[in-house]
């Protein structure tokens, strides 16, 4: 069942991928928008990723980058992590210091995007 799981998994989100690739978020009703932002009118930490990925898929690095500067630095370190994990022979998920680390600059991210000023940060 795993396997099966696994595999349906990697489907959508392939599909995903290509849709994100063919069809630009921004300008597009086949996107769901925010709806944490639809209701408080703040940015969650995902605000702009689905804009950003578009942007990555078509190697627009500094247009992603302003869409969700989170996304794009964290998939550079994703890789790192991953990477680390196979050559230290380690499973950086199962650190909880990764884990926290992880969730610690997430948050931070969710509040600076959101301060007074930090227009720059938002989508």
């Amino acid at each position: 069942m795993g396997r099966v799981l696994r595999i349906v998994a990697l489907s959508l989100l392939a599909a995903w991928g290509v849709l994100l690739f063919l069809f630009d978020p921004e300008h597009s009703d086949a996107f769901l928008s925010c709806p944490f932002h639809w209701l408080t009118g703040l940015f969650c930490p995902g605000c702009g990723a689905q804009r950003a990925v578009h942007d990555l898929l078509h190697a627009r690095i500094g247009e992603a980058f302003a869409h969700n500067a989170a996304l794009v630095t964290a998939v550079p370190l994703i890789g790192l992590q991953w990477g680390w994990s196979r050559w230290n022979g380690t499973v950086p998920e199962r650190d909880n210091r990764v884990v926290w680390a992880w969730g610690i600059g997430l948050m931070a991210w969710w509040v600076l995007r959101n301060l007074p000023g930090m227009e720059a940060l938002a989508p």
